[in-house]
Parts: C-alpha cells; structure tokens; sequence
C-alpha cells in the first residue's frame, strides 16, 4: 500500500473509533485495535494512529512493522523526542510512557506478536531493518 492509501486508511479508521468511541474499529484481523498519539518530533502537533495491540497486566505492546517498509513509521520516530503517548481503548483514554523491547525482551514477545498476526512475520521478511517491539506502560 502506498503511504498516502495507509495515510488515508489511518485517517478513516481514526475517526470511525473516535465516531462511534470504539464501537467500529476496535477490532481488525482478530487483534484488539487502540489508537496511539504521539507529539510530533518536527511539527509538535498530536500525531494520532489506529495500531493492533497486544497487553500485558497494566501495559499494551505495539509493533512499529509500517507494513515491512525499510523505515520506521512516523509515531515510532517520534518516541525518540517524546515517549509520552495517549491510548485510547473503547471506554478509556490514558497517557503512557513508551519504550523499545530490549534485545531480550523482543526474542520472548516476537513469537508471541507473529501467533497474534502472522502478517509480521512477512513484514520483517521484506525489510532489513529489525522491527521494534514497544511496550506502553503506565506514567509514574
């Protein structure tokens, strides 16, 4: 998909969760959907993304794959300035502190994100670049 069809899927997707507060865009190939907003790294405007995620106990885990393209995607980059993020799930909005898997850390949960959608494991076929692992934790 070229980057201005995923700009235009993300937009869509973005306002029919915030339309219907989840009720439509919650769920996508049987994986529970949030929207992740980071603080731009350039711009310092909101930068808003509908992500699949996983979650352990109190955190989330999100896969910065950009479909395998050889870049990281734009909200991943922006972590690097700012890793303070606003989640938004159906019936919560929470900010969080966001950080890369370890190299230990991605070699336990990498199985676990290819069991949850296979389509990463093709992801990381296509690119030479290792695709990060992030956990959304709670802020202290």
């Amino acid at each position: 998909m070229k980057d201005q069809n995923v700009k235009r899927a993300s937009a869509f997707h973005k306002g029919l969760f915030r339309l219907t507060r989840g009720a439509i865009g919650k769920r996508l190939v049987d994986n529970d959907m949030m929207l992740l907003t980071t603080k731009g790294r350039v711009s310092g405007l909101d930068h808003t993304v509908p992500l699949l995620y996983l979650n352990e106990d109190d955190r989330f885990i999100v896969i910065a794959s950009y479909g395998g393209r050889d870049s990281h995607p734009d909200w991943y980059l922006n972590l690097a300035s700012n890793s303070d993020v606003l989640v938004e799930i159906p019936g919560s909005r929470v900010t969080m502190h966001a950080r890369t898997a370890d190299p230990g850390e991605r070699q336990y949960w990498w199985p676990k994100v290819k069991d949850a959608y296979d389509g990463y494991a093709a992801y990381q076929e296509r690119t030479k670049r290792e695709i990060p692992i992030v956990f959304l934790e709670p802020s202290s």
